[in-house]
């Protein structure tokens, strides 16, 4: 995608700003780097918004495909479904979603937020800019970490290693992710903690805080969920660490436990403020890239002839303008369906009804199926089965299906409600419904996917890439490669493994 379409769809009034450098700051009426203009209040949204922006866009396309969400019919999208990615791709998220964006509106906001001792800010701060740095890791492996965001200081920050971004490396001044969100609990505590008289002279988020109004409660419950999320992303290849940390934020009880709590970032409806896949898939010129997978449709719809194998989910997911779902398989290159109108895509439930969104970062059902997990594999508190059970109802609630509709699919479907066999065929079942509830944020089933191998996928039809294989990893992007002497060229490509993943 080129920069001058891409970036219409950041000029959103929501952010205020989505990059930090020269050039694309000029463009905007409002940078929250102008001493003037960076208040907190001005800051947190954009920090929010950026991190829905980011998992939502070109990145959510490349992982919708690769993970048979949707079928890449034309652009970028045909490119990814073949499985062929190089650095020229995702450019744009990392200078400008991430890195440029998010991240480095996080780190202002934490500065900014400190001069006035405004803890909830600076808690909030934190826990996003620990979550738009695993994005950034989980992608791509080794990134900049500890010197990245430092100005001046460090104009070519060094690569750290992805262990040590996750797990801390105090000889090497780095902070583990783990600590990043608990020294932002630990601000949220602190907050919560203000006798009246001080939060009266305290900043604190309202309006501005585009994801709970300003609910401190919801936030701790956040970022909790966020350390299981992180806890499970290496819990194949650190479960003795993982366990840990999955136990201590179990023993604090203070996690997403309802629908009500999930972690949303929520865009306007008019033109420009839309969210990114809205723009992507839905709205704009790069609409009629994607289509539904006929894999995934074959999933929620094992059976055309008997409705009760059908999951409810289905028509709430995607859309049906014709009489019957038109799809295509990954990697099809013949001629596509027409007319284009009537192509199954996401449905509201993912853009929202005029792009609304939201876009989910953290929620009840990941938690409910990371414990799930956890119970399985390492041991922590929990049934399993009870867990599983509710990660696939609270799910199935989020789209708005009936407590009815979901007795009756669960009763009538027992290879589904039930998890049977060894523990590997459990798990398959676990991730595969994890893997249906993620409908529409391909990131994170991506990431399930590759550390534990499920869902089961083959390989797209015309596949090419490397050795025909699924990407593993995106590779470095070319810019940072020619200019930071810190990137290693060639750097590894789409099927090298990152660090965690060691399905």
């Amino acid at each position: 995608m080129n920069f001058s379409s891409y970036k219409k769809y950041l000029m959103v009034p929501i952010l205020l700003s989505m990059g930090a450098c020269g050039g694309f700051v000029d463009d905007i009426n409002v940078s929250p780097n102008n001493s003037a203009t960076a208040t907190p209040s001005v800051l947190l949204p954009t920090v929010l918004a950026g991190a829905g922006f980011a998992n939502n866009g070109e990145l959510n396309r490349f992982g919708s495909v690769v993970m048979n969400y949707l079928a890449g019919a034309n652009g970028s999208p045909a490119a990814y479904d073949i499985f062929n990615t190089n650095g020229a791709d995702f450019g744009n998220q990392w200078r400008f979603d991430l890195y440029g964006g998010t991240l480095v509106n996080a780190q202002k906001l934490i500065e900014v937020a400190n001069q006035t001792d405004s803890k909830m800010y600076t808690g909030i701060a934190k826990i996003m800019k620990a979550y738009a740095f695993s994005m950034a890791t989980d992608i791509w492996g080794d990134v900049p970490y500890s010197q990245a965001l430092k100005g001046e200081e460090f104009l070519q920050p060094r690569l750290d290693k992805q262990e040590d971004i996750y797990k801390g490396n105090q000889a090497q001044g780095i902070q583990s992710l783990f600590d990043l969100v608990r020294e932002g609990l630990a601000d949220l505590e602190v907050a919560s903690t203000l006798t009246p008289v001080q939060a009266a002279s305290t900043l604190k988020p309202t309006t501005d805080d585009i994801v709970y109004g300003g609910n401190l409660d919801n936030w701790k419950r956040a970022g909790n969920t966020m350390l299981l999320k992180l806890a499970n992303t290496i819990s194949k290849k650190e479960p003795a660490l993982a366990k840990q940390i999955i136990t201590e934020v179990l023993t604090k009880n203070m996690y997403i436990t309802s629908n009500a709590q999930d972690l949303n970032v929520k865009f306007g409806s008019s033109v420009g403020s839309t969210s990114a896949i809205w723009n992507l898939a839905i709205f704009g010129s790069f609409s009629n890239e994607l289509i539904m997978s006929t894999r995934f449709l074959n999933v929620l719809r094992p059976s055309a002839t008997d409705p009760t194998k059908t999951d409810p989910r289905l028509p709430v997911f995607f859309t049906k303008p014709a009489a019957d779902y038109v799809t295509i398989d990954n990697g099809f290159r013949g001629t596509l369906p027409s007319p284009a109108t009537t192509w199954s895509r996401y449905a509201p439930y993912v853009t929202g009804a005029q792009g609304e969104g939201p876009v989910r970062l953290v929620t009840n059902f990941q938690r409910a199926f990371i414990l799930a997990e956890s119970a399985l594999t390492l041991g922590t508190p929990g049934d399993p089965q009870a867990l599983y059970t509710e990660g696939i109802t609270a799910s199935m609630k989020l789209a708005g299906i009936t407590d009815a509709a979901i007795t009756a699919y669960l009763a009538a479907n027992p290879n589904v409600a039930t998890l049977t066999g060894t523990n590997e065929q459990k798990l398959e079942q676990i991730i595969t419904q994890k893997w249906i509830a993620w409908t529409g944020n391909g990131l994170e089933s991506w990431n399930d996917w590759r550390r534990t191998g499920y869902p089961k996928l083959t390989a797209s039809l015309n596949a090419v890439g490397i050795d025909g294989t699924r990407p593993v990893r995106a590779a470095y992007i070319t810019q940072e490669i020619e200019r930071n002497p810190a990137f290693p060229n060639p750097g590894p490509q789409s099927n090298v493994r990152v660090w965690w993943d060691v399905d």
